[in-house]
């Protein structure tokens, strides 16, 4: 079993574009980041309460966002704040794989012992 970190774009695709996905997970331990939740409640315009969404983030872990994950992020590895918090966030879980479809985060191959991929 792995721990598996979610970046946001393919957290919305386990939750509103392809389910299936979440078939390919069973049996690893998910992790997100809390921005994912709203980048995807921000993006489809959806207003609280979102029952169907309450239950789906029960799915996994969120990771909690803190001055740490903020000041390494304020840093780097890319030039993008938004990645650079789902990055460190991923580290700050001990998750084993990142996975993403982002191909700018997919060039890093590894950030840390975190291995980044596009799928399972």
């Amino acid at each position: 079993m792995a721990r598996v970190f979610l970046d946001t774009n393919i957290f919305i695709d386990v939750i509103h574009r392809k389910p299936e996905i979440l078939a390919s997970l069973e049996g690893h331990s998910i992790s997100i980041s809390p921005l994912s939740v709203h980048i995807y409640c921000y993006s489809f315009k959806k207003k609280v309460p979102v029952t169907r969404l309450q239950s789906q983030i029960r799915l996994f872990e969120i990771v909690d966002l803190n001055t740490k994950i903020v000041d390494k992020s304020t840093e780097g590895p890319t030039n993008d704040v938004e990645d650079n918090i789902q990055l460190h966030s991923a580290v700050e879980a001990n998750c084993d794989i990142f996975l993403t479809g982002d191909k700018k985060l997919l060039k890093l191959g590894y950030f840390g012992k975190v291995k980044i991929i596009d799928h399972l």
